[in-house]
């Protein structure tokens, strides 16, 4: 290849016509220079490129860089290579970046850019050997010391680009580096250390020397690459008094008038450095006597006593680029400072002269936290955190804070508190300040760490403290202060709820009815004064959200204030109609978590609280919107259509918790069912026609239909958890029968909608405590519709779990249901088992299905229902279900189910299987049905044990055999485990003659007959019978032989 090819290949790659012709050529010139960068010599044809004169097009001279740029990175190139590529480029720089030759001839940024990476990568390669003068190079290109920085501007930027990339290369921490790079950066900045670093520092003053007379950007470059350098490099170089001086006059600069001005960008440079001196890890007795020398309390005293930090700090002429730089010098210097007093091996004289720094920095670190602008404030929390952390630690160690640490305490958690406060220009719920809304709320979070930090140093001074803001608040409130807006009263509910964390953290609220804590006393208190005062009806969503959220969190005050509990009910059904969306949506489901622990003190009025909210229960749906809009609202934000029907379904529970009170009577919770079921029938009714045609609305308010119901009898249910066992009375049942066939009449109709199922299982799952036993004459129906032909995985596995729930509920009296089902439904969990799996989620879909379809089995089983599976109804079934538990063991793909599988296979050997024959240690065989046994009411199967012999035994060694399985898999260790569990089983029930099968099976496969006895004796020990047990049997005889059988299959896979 030559130089004009490489070049016509890249001008056409990158030409933008639209030509046919062009774009043709253009994929072939991708394709050939795809090839050269593959080419190990492509860098040599790319450095003549580079460095030809004339000029080739800009983006020729890049690519070919590039090219010659990764050579070097990838280590690809001898010592040879590599030096002749540093002659070269060394000489194109000297002539084009030496005094005297043209300026329009200097690189652009990005030639620049990758310059100076290709250097930086041979300086890594050839500093240590060839390339001693590296840095001498190119510091003579900017000049002598007279010239550095005015005679060749571009040579010294250069120069100070060089020092960026190659502290960027070898010392940048936020790189990940392999443990060699770390050795060779390490080796490296030795050498610069011991080679340049002084002379590299003395360029740096002789810049900074002429700051006042060169180009600015030349100076904040310098400054930037002082700032890199000074956490590797010897301090002494840099903290001196000339360059200290020169740091000082750039901070310091009054009048500039834009941050962004070249005097501004210097300024804040300084600044900087400043922080990254402060910052360089040394011993703490060094870093206090580094403060003491750069003067910091000064200087940072000087800044914030400047006019732009001062008397513009309340104009729109704030300087917050240069507060915020200010704020990270303190934060920096006050985590040092912290540092230093929190190490116990600190001297005497340092620690004094910290704690007198601590003083004087605490002011200014406070002066930033309680910035109105949240970005400076946020600035200095880490080192707030830290010495609120050290005052902690300090109290624990000592029990009490120093008077002088005691002082700050008080300020600082006043400043704390302040910063809590919404500012005065920051409104609540507008669409066009959420993400200011959602940065503030992060940033109370971070507030609410430091007050608990407070707290837990000084609980008295906090609970004061809060007391009296809380408290101030609620008197200004009372007297109509024309002073108190929306942010005070937002403030002090939102204390309000933060408090809670200490006075409700241990017993509760309330001890034997007396408070239990100071701090139980003070909320009391607090809640007094809210309840008491009108601050619900204060005309601001935020305050009345507030006001819910806090009686909800609280609402064991109004357990033992029953008086209260009228008026806050009063203002709970007033804001459940209120017109703000945000409001009203929110307080339905708040309306729910206020009444269901408070349901026995408001069965009184239970009729009025249902007429009052009856008009929020007309359901009406809405299609949602396929704009998309609403895809990024957070839950709590969320008004969509969807949504609001969602917090509208907690109205409905919240009904039937008060309605089903025991201070309700029977025929008033009947009547309330029917007020609140009449209208919902009426309109399921009017709107099945539409949705059988197809109406997705139609079908949609169906659903909406039915999950009321569902919802209603879940708040209904709620008396199940007040008298467990118990029953519904029979005319309470009626009612929602009712409710449970207009459900089914809409399944039937629309059962080839998912929504529909989805809604219909839901409901069902929560009527079975207001159905009872009743539920169980509808059950086959229930079937039929939530399991139709287009039911997917997931709802097969949805059901059962319900189905599981109603078997364990109603054991006593489904069996006849369960004969009569149980074939039709197991034929539909066949057919889906065995469906393929196309994907991630089916596999998923199907695992869980799996799951479920065993747990079924184990329950019924359990629930002495497992003759259920063998009845002359099912016993067709039978040896489809057994085929399916071993197929399921011996799948590799799927551990957890293969070992539960294991589990219905010995529970059924249990259960099935008759009488034992060889019985634990201390438990003789039985040889008559036990009465008290959980399984006395389930008959043996004759010959079951020896079917369990002829099935189950020989997945000991099919399973291990199974192609992918490996017994080092955790979870394949599990399922061994269970198999040497199921062999166990086995054994009880047939008795020593399993044990001779197992010695033939065993020489069958090859085993020693003397490693067969061995097995069989460890199997026999697992019950630990008058079998021996082989020498250094463990204390536990079931682990041991666990352990045994797991090793002998390792050994023999």
């Amino acid at each position: 290849m030559d130089a004009q090819q490489v070049e016509n290949a890249i001008e056409i790659a990158w030409n933008p016509s639209p030509d046919p012709n062009i774009q043709s050529l253009r994929a072939q010139a991708l394709e050939f220079l795809n090839q050269l960068r593959a080419d190990p010599t492509a860098w040599q044809v790319c450095l003549v490129l580079f460095t030809r004169d004339p000029r080739p097009l800009e983006v020729v001279r890049h690519f070919s860089l590039e090219v010659v740029n990764n050579a070097v990175q990838e280590h690809r190139l001898d010592a040879e290579s590599l030096g002749y590529i540093k002659e070269n480029l060394m000489g194109y720089i000297r002539q084009m970046y030496t005094p005297g030759s043209r300026q329009d001839t200097v690189d652009t940024a990005h030639i620049q850019n990758k310059l100076t990476q290709t250097m930086t990568y041979l300086f890594a390669s050839l500093y240590p050997s060839s390339w001693q003068t590296f840095f001498d190079d190119f510091r003579a290109l900017a000049g002598d010391t007279t010239a550095i920085g005015s005679v060749n501007v571009a040579g010294t930027i250069l120069y100070l680009r060089m020092l960026s990339q190659v502290n960027d290369e070898i010392a940048d921490v936020l790189v990940s580096r392999s443990s060699e790079e770390q050795r060779r950066n390490t080796d490296l900045k030795d050498l610069v250390r011991a080679r340049d670093a002084q002379k590299i520092a003395v360029s740096w003053q002789e810049i900074l020397a002429k700051w006042r007379q060169i180009d600015l950007m030349m100076v904040e470059m310098c400054l930037r690459t002082v700032s890199r350098w000074v956490s590797w490099t010897e301090i002494s170089l840099i903290v001196n008094e000339a360059m200290i001086t020169n740091f000082l006059e750039m901070a310091g600069q009054q009048g500039i008038s834009s941050p962004e001005s070249p005097e501004g960008k210097v300024r804040d440079a300084a600044i900087d450095t400043f922080t990254e001196i402060v910052g360089k890890k040394m011993k703490p007795a060094d870093k206090i006597e580094l403060i003491l020398f750069l003067n910091l309390g000064n200087v940072v005293g000087q800044l914030i006593s400047s006019p732009a930090l001062s008397e513009l700090r309340s104009t729109s002429d704030y300087d917050t680029d240069l507060a915020e730089t200010v704020a990270k010098l303190v934060n920096m210097t006050v985590f040092d400072i912290v540092k230093v007093l929190d190490n116990d091996s600190v001297d005497d004289r340092s620690r004094q002269i910290a704690d007198e720094l601590c003083q004087l920095f605490i002011p200014h670190l406070l002066r930033f936290f309680s910035d109105e602008y949240d970005e400076i404030c946020s600035t200095v929390i880490p080192s707030l955190t830290d010495l609120l952390t050290f005052f902690r630690k300090l109290k624990r160690a000592k029990g009490e804070l120093p008077p002088h640490y005691y002082a700050l305490i008080g300020p600082i958690l006043d400043a704390i508190i302040s910063k809590m406060k919404y500012d005065e220009t920051a409104s609540w719920g507008e669409e066009d300040e959420q993400t200011d809304e959602a940065e503030f709320q992060e940033l109370r979070k971070r507030l609410h760490v430091l007050q608990q930090t407070v707290a837990a140093t000084e609980e008295p001074l906090y609970i004061d403290t809060l007391s009296r803001v809380v408290g101030n608040t609620f008197s200004k409130l009372g007297s109509n202060d024309p002073s108190l807006n929306w942010r005070d009263l937002d403030l002090a509910l939102h204390e309000m709820f933060l408090f809670g964390e200490l006075a409700v953290k241990n017993q509760g609220l309330y001890q034997k009815r007396e408070p239990s804590s100071v701090a139980s006393n003070r909320l009391i208190e607090m809640m007094s004064s809210m309840v008491e005062s009108e601050i619900a009806t204060y005309p601001h969503p935020s305050i009345q959200l507030q006001y819910m959220e806090i009686c909800v969190r609280y609402y064991q005050f109004f357990e033992q204030n029953s008086a209260s509990v009228p008026r806050a009910l009063e203002n709970f059904v007033r804001l459940t109609h209120h017109d703000h969306i945000k409001v009203r949506t929110r307080s339905w489901y708040l309306f729910l978590r206020f009444v269901r622990p408070l349901r026995s003190q408001v069965g009184g009025v239970s009729q009025t609280i249902i007429q009052a909210i009856g008009d929020l229960l007309t359901i009406k749906a809405e299609l949602p919107d396929d704009s998309g809009d609403d895809d990024m609202s957070s839950d709590e934000d969320d008004q969509s259509a969807d949504a609001v029907f969602t917090a509208q379904l907690y109205l409905f529970e919240a009904i039937g918790v008060i309605a089903s009170t025991a201070s309700v009577p029977a025929e008033n919770k009947i009547l309330y069912a029917r007020s609140v079921m009449g209208p919902l029938f009426a309109d399921m009714e009017q709107t099945l026609g539409p949705a059988k045609n197809g109406d997705e609305r139609a079908v949609l308010q169906i659903h909406h239909i039915i999950m009321a119901l569902g919802t209603l009898s879940k708040g209904f249910s709620e008396w199940v958890s007040a008298s467990p066992g118990a029953l519904p009375p029979v005319e309470f049942s009626d009612e929602f029968v009712k409710a449970s066939e207009a459900i089914l009449v809409a399944l039937e109709s629309l059962n080839s909608s998912m929504n529909i199922r989805t809604a219909a299982r839901s409901a069902f799952s929560r009527m079975i405590a207001v159905l009872g036993s009743r539920l169980l004459q509808q059950l086959p129906r229930w079937i039929d519709g939530l399991l139709s032909l287009s039911s997917t995985k997931d709802e097969m596995s949805s059901f059962l779990r319900v189905l599981g729930q109603v078997t364990f509920t109603f054991k006593s009296e489904i069996f006849g249901i369960l004969d009569t089902l149980l074939t039709p439904l197991l034929q539909r969990i066949f057919a889906s088992l065995a469906e393929p799996t196309a994907g991630t989620d089916d596999v998923i879909q199907l695992g869980e299905l799996r799951r479920e379809y065993l747990n079924f089995l184990l329950i019924l089983l359990n629930q002495d229902l497992g003759s259920v599976l063998v009845s002359n109804t099912n016993q067709a079934t039978f040896d489809t279900i057994i085929g399916t538990l071993e197929h399921f063991a011996r799948d590799t793909s799927d551990y957890p189910n293969g070992r539960l599988s294991i589990s219905v296979l010995i529970r059924m050997t249990a259960v099935w299987g008759g009488p034992d024959k060889i019985a634990e240690a201390g438990n003789p065989a039985a040889t008559t049905a036990d009465p008290t046994s959980p399984i006395s009411t389930a008959s043996p199967l004759p010959g079951f044990d020896t079917f369990a012999v002829s099935r189950f035994s020989p997945l000991a060694w099919s399973i291990p055999a199974s192609s992918g399985f490996s017994a080092k898999d955790p979870q394949a260790r599990q399922v061994l485990l269970e198999v040497a569990g199921l062999q166990v089983e086995i054994y009880k029930k047939v008795g020593v003659g399993y044990l001779e099968r197992l010695r033939e099976e065993l020489g069958g496969m090859g085993v020693p007959a003397q490693e067969a006895e061995v097995y069989v004796t460890q199997l026999a020990g697992a019950l630990n019978t008058g079998t021996p047990a082989a020498k250094g049997q463990k204390a536990d005889p079931m682990k041991g032989w666990q352990n045994f059988f797991v090793g002998f299959v390792g050994r023999g896979a």
